[in-house]
């Protein structure tokens, strides 16, 4: 099976002698939904920039769909959609014309844009905004401008930087639903971010570049099988009398309504048995939630191995 993108080698050296991108090997397989992460710096922009002709690789092979980009440029970019990290483009023009250009760019007829504009402006919630400045949209509506833009031309892979860098949480989720819904149609999906739940949530493989390489990679359930112990907040009912004991994991007092609860992977019972052996010591749990992201912590790890 043809992969969305192979890239073999892939090396970027800028005119000052950094080495942003180092040898980069990658294969993603078409329709599946890879996320891309790595700290400040690490080579993530300048790998999208180089897949999409805006970023000029020093050496090295990227094929889009079997399709080398060094040979036939144009065949390989009908297959792209973009969505940068910055908005890009005229504040004063309304939404349904930047969307109707960007499919006109790729030579749609007048009215097939047109219908192809609405379509996505009503997907993502902006249908009743289509005619207004683009100036007057809040920073979640311009979000999901870039990517009904990124969308015009249907590409088969679409590529997301940072999409929903500053949106609210009910704005975000919306464009979830969107992403998932257009993946599972078939689009290939590469997204980079910093909200580590929202790779965990839509993901289903992951890699981390730093120093730019790639330093680790795997999909997303073998990889959050790596963890070795979780830990939990719980918040519980009344302040304890003494430091309750559980058998299989450890226990951390943090004030009197909240204690941490380190807890091994495989443990036997789960977390029933850690209630129950709680409520016997007379400790009532009212809420528990991770202490932090499942993937934050292999992430970290990770990262801190790669320095």
């Amino acid at each position: 099976m043809t992969a969305a993108i192979e890239i073999r080698n892939l090396h970027k050296i800028y005119p000052n002698g950094f080495h942003a991108v180092k040898g980069l090997n990658l294969r993603v397989e078409a329709g599946d939904f890879y996320s891309l992460l790595g700290p400040n710096g690490a080579g993530k922009s300048t790998t999208i920039g180089m897949l999409t002709s805006l970023v000029r690789k020093s050496s090295g092979s990227i094929k889009i769909f079997g399709i080398d980009i060094d040979e036939d440029f144009l065949a390989a970019k009908r297959c792209i959609g973009l969505v940068p990290q910055e908005f890009n483009f005229n504040v004063f023009e309304t939404p349904l014309n930047i969307v109707r250009n960007q499919a006109g760019f790729y030579n749609l007829p007048y009215r097939q844009a047109t219908e192809r504009a609405h379509f996505y402006l009503d997907k993502l919630g902006l249908y009743n905004k289509k005619n207004e400045q683009t100036r007057a949209l809040s920073g979640g509506m311009k979000r999901r401008l870039m990517i009904a833009r990124a969308m015009a031309h249907e590409p088969k892979l679409l590529i997301l930087d940072e999409p929903t860098a500053g949106v609210d949480l009910e704005i975000r989720h919306g464009m979830w639903q969107f992403l998932q819904e257009m993946n599972a149609a078939g689009t290939t999906i590469i997204l980079t971010t910093h909200y580590l739940e929202e790779a965990e949530h839509l993901c289903r493989h992951m890699g981390i570049i730093n120093h730019g390489e790639i330093v680790y990679q795997n999909n997303m359930k073998d990889l959050l099988k790596e963890l070795d112990e979780e830990v939990f907040v719980a918040d519980i009912a009344a302040p304890p009398a003494h430091v309750p004991q559980l058998s299989e994991a450890a226990l951390r007092i943090i004030d009197d309504s909240c204690v941490e609860i380190i807890v091994p992977r495989g443990i036997s019972g789960g977390l029933n048995k850690i209630f129950a052996e709680l409520s016997a010591q007379g400790i009532t749990v009212l809420s528990l939630r991770n202490k932090t992201n499942r993937l934050e912590e292999l992430f970290l790890r990770q990262v801190r191995e790669s320095v």
